[in-house]
């Protein structure tokens, strides 16, 4: 398991990251996410919904890449390499601290018959420039 180095931290802060699935084709799905660095136990995290394309590559493909750039220094960044892990969020647990994080009412992003994940972001790699 890699760790993040205590010289991007910083990075962990960040409005959103780049995350990159892979689709049934194989040809990569890439969008912008909200994330948390979740201190309590030292990983990274989103909540998403199986609505949504990257959730179901997730469930089929685990494999993802994930990219967080420093838009003072464009030149420095953070990336994650990995597999994710899913679980369910049907109280929404996770999903109201990524709400405090981004100061939003995540109950108003819920919609009906959806369901919300907690996607951890295993890291088999971690690179840093």
């Amino acid at each position: 398991m890699s760790e993040f180095p205590d010289s991007h931290r910083d990075l962990l802060d960040a409005e959103v990251g780049i995350l990159s699935t892979v689709g049934d084709t194989g040809i990569p799905h890439t969008t912008a996410i909200w994330f948390l660095y979740d201190d309590e136990d030292g990983e990274l995290k989103s909540w998403l919904s199986d609505a949504r394309q990257k959730v179901r590559n997730l469930m089929k493909r685990p494999q993802f890449s994930f990219f967080i750039l420093d838009v003072a220094n464009p030149a420095r960044y953070l990336a994650v390499r990995g597999r994710a892990e899913l679980a369910p969020d049907p109280d929404c647990v996770f999903g109201e601290r990524v709400g405090r994080k981004y100061n939003v009412d995540i109950h108003r992003l819920l919609q009906e018959g959806e369901t919300r994940y907690v996607v951890t972001f295993k890291p088999l790699r971690i690179m840093v420039r």
